[in-house]
């Protein structure tokens, strides 16, 4: 890798940035000064420092924030905050939300730069599980959570697929689901003549929302947490 590459995908910088911070002699290479830009690195095992910071070189980056109310899940908000701002800084490049929570849902969202793992969970083909706690507007009857088990009509060409549903002890509804349509959770209990008043997403494939995360706190993955991120993406069917 070239070595402006290696400093922009370590920090915030633009390639033009990376460039002229190394020019300028910034930058030292196993310990010694590099004015090469062009200069190729082997990203995993060269030291870099920038400055009086070791820089630390990450193929790919995973997150978790437990998401508040009241913020838009995108990369850009056209004028409405986002779940990028909870980010710490510098954030990867390429660091996406994996999947959409809607403005007024809670909990668990995972970030990445990883396109193709991002692709294989959001994949329908894939029905990687989606756990809701639903706060809804009354109690939900037996015949109720039958219907959600075996699938709901919301308007779309097909069905819901089969759901797990059931009340806690409580009052909510837990709902674990295994698509990801448009406000799917509220058009389900729609369905079913019910309303929901909040929702809060409690898991997603392997991952369950860390309960030390209070809303708005994000935390790196675990190494444990990835590698069952990675067989959800081809276990899951």
């Amino acid at each position: 890798m070239r070595l402006d590459k290696y400093l922009c995908e370590c920090t915030a910088f633009s390639r033009r940035e990376a460039g002229d911070c190394i020019r300028r002699g910034k930058v030292k290479v196993d310990g010694e000064v590099c004015r090469d830009p062009a200069r190729k690195v082997e990203e995993t095992v060269v030291r870099v420092e920038l400055g009086e910071e070791v820089l630390s070189y990450q193929c790919f980056h995973y997150m978790v924030m437990n998401k508040p109310g009241g913020l838009i899940t995108a990369s850009e908000g056209r004028g409405e905050a986002t779940v990028m701002t909870l980010l710490p800084s510098p954030v990867p490049k390429h660091l996406v939300p994996v999947g959409r929570l809607d403005k007024d849902t809670e909990g668990l969202l995972l970030f990445t730069d990883d396109g193709e793992m991002n692709h294989r969970l959001l994949s329908p083909a894939r029905h990687v599980e989606k756990v809701y706690l639903v706060t809804p507007q009354h109690a939900l009857s037996e015949e109720d959570l039958l219907r959600l088990r075996e699938g709901v009509e919301i308007g779309d060409e097909k069905p819901t697929l089969p759901a797990l549903a059931e009340m806690t002890a409580q009052g909510d509804l837990k709902l674990t689901i295994r698509e990801g349509r448009f406000h799917q959770v509220k058009r389900m209990l729609e369905a079913v003549d019910n309303q929901v008043l909040h929702l809060k997403r409690i898991a997603f494939g392997p991952l369950k929302l860390d309960p030390a995360l209070s809303p708005g706190q994000v935390r790196e993955c675990t190494a444990e947490e990835v590698e069952r991120l990675r067989h959800a993406c081809h276990a899951a069917k």
